[in-house]
């Protein structure tokens, strides 16, 4: 009977984990693309604030993209196991 709550409990948390990390990796994902869009749009105005600002998307856009290339990483080495 023990045994047989560990199992569950144990394959219910990770699951959920799973579920967490991969609705953790979107929320990255979709924040990286509205960023980078941003970062498009500001080169395109020529001012010093426009400058300005998109050095300031950059302390925001290089961890997302070691994260994105994270992910990536992990997506292709599940699928090559």
């Amino acid at each position: 009977m023990i045994s047989t709550v560990t199992t569950t409990t144990v394959s219910t948390i990770t699951s959920t984990t799973v579920a967490l990390a991969a609705s953790l990796g979107l929320i990255g994902i979709l924040t990286l693309l509205s960023l980078l869009i941003q970062k498009e749009l500001v080169t395109a105005v020529d001012s010093p604030r426009a400058r300005a600002f998109g050095r300031v998307l950059n302390v925001a856009i290089v961890p997302l993209m070691m994260a994105f290339a994270l992910i990536v990483v992990v997506r292709v080495a599940e699928v090559l196991r």
